[in-house]
């Protein structure tokens, strides 16, 4: 009997000890667990938090433009274009005046003014953008009846379809046809003949302009006209003098007569 005593108590101390383990582990086990989850619920904050800040972000972001918002006015994209060409052309003006050499007077020929009074239309140019295909058409004596233009005015003419067209504007030459004619003097795709010409051409503007006689020269008076409205949308003035006018010689009549034979004579 008295063996069996210790031993109860021994088995009871034994049990205590590890009920009292087993009660501190599963406490420990139950802070990792509160301390874990109140770990998750920081981090669903944090996020919760992160987007309702990227929401607020978001509404008050200015919103798109409507379509009909992004339209630019034709105003607009003129002025835009006008600035875009302003810079590009002085740089590359300046370019060119660092590469080459100042030329003198006799060096320069009648694109060097046409040039000139390209920029001069570009300055002060409205409407006109490459949304609106322009002509340009032979300029004319000022004091004539419009109905006749000599080698000045067609070689202007054809200076400026060159300058336009550097500006980005689309350029419609009507005198070309819809077929190309075969000959045996030549292929040809130009003509004079108005009824070999499209008659519906979605032309919007024209280059035109009058020459002035001058003792030392020729005046030049160049605008843009609208085709419908008739409104002058650009002008410029310009002097060509006649060194530069002189180096211009028809290609074989003068005043009708011809100056050179078309027959060359073969050793």
């Amino acid at each position: 009997m008295k063996k069996i005593i210790p031993l109860i108590i021994a088995t009871n101390i034994t049990a205590c000890s590890s009920i009292s383990d087993w009660s501190v582990e599963e406490s420990y086990n139950d802070d990792i667990k509160v301390e874990q989850a109140a770990n998750e619920n920081s981090t669903d904050v944090k996020t919760a938090n992160a987007l309702v800040s990227e929401s607020e972000e978001a509404s008050l972001a200015p919103k798109p433009r409507l379509d009909n918002e992004n339209v630019m006015t034709a105003n607009d994209a003129s002025l835009k274009f006008q600035n875009d060409y302003r810079s590009h052309l002085l740089g590359k003006m300046n370019e060119m005046g660092k590469q080459q050499p100042n030329r003198g007077g006799r060096d320069k020929n009648i694109n060097f003014y046409v040039r000139g009074l390209m920029q001069d239309l570009v300055s002060n140019m409205k409407y006109v953008n490459s949304s609106t295909p322009i002509a340009v058409t032979s300029f004319v004596m000022l004091d004539s009846d419009f109905q006749y233009s000599d080698i000045l005015g067609k070689q202007i003419s054809e200076s400026f379809i060159h300058e336009v067209h550097k500006f980005g504007i689309p350029v419609i030459d009507f005198k070309t046809t819809d077929f190309v004619r075969v000959t045996p003097d030549g292929d040809f795709i130009f003509s004079k003949d108005y009824l070999e010409l499209e008659g519906d051409l979605p032309i919007k503007y024209a280059v035109a302009g009058t020459l002035t006689k001058q003792l030392t020269g020729y005046l030049i008076n160049a605008r843009v006209v609208g085709i419908d409205s008739k409104a002058v949308v650009a002008s410029a003035q310009g002097f060509l003098p006649n060194n530069v006018v002189n180096q211009l010689t028809s290609s074989g009549f003068n005043d009708g007569i011809p100056v050179v034979s078309s027959e060359r004579n073969v050793d």
